[in-house]
């Protein structure tokens, strides 16, 4: 049997959750909603992020574009990820949710603009 102590992120609760594996079932305690549960066996499974971060912008009324993974992407990709993001530049004008980069590192998952400029 594996125990694991976890905090859970999906909201600010903030929930100790203790996630035990027994014979390929996992078991959740600590939480205080469903989606407690939900991650608690997912971070052990096949954990992912939304990644929120910055590109260069040319012509754009500040020098950093805000982007964000339009989903949660696999934890394992992120550095990866983020070096690839670093060499993006985009040049303005570029709406809230205009796709920057399609199907990011294969993912299926899009980068997209969370602000105009």
């Amino acid at each position: 049997m594996e125990k694991h102590q976890l905090i859970c992120i999906v909201c600010p609760m903030g929930c100790h959750l203790e996630v035990t594996k027994e014979n390929e079932e996992y078991h959740v305690t600590g939480n205080k909603c469903p989606r407690g549960k939900t991650y608690g066996v997912k971070e052990l499974t096949n954990p992912t992020r939304v990644v929120t971060t910055t590109v260069k912008i040319e012509g754009g009324l500040l020098n950093r574009l805000p982007v964000k993974t339009k989903e949660a992407i696999p934890k394992e990709k992120i550095v990866e990820c983020m070096k690839l993001i670093d060499s993006i530049e985009v040049k303005s004008p570029i709406s809230v949710g205009t796709v920057i980069v399609k199907d990011l590192l294969g993912t299926g998952i899009d980068l997209v603009a969370s602000r105009s400029m």
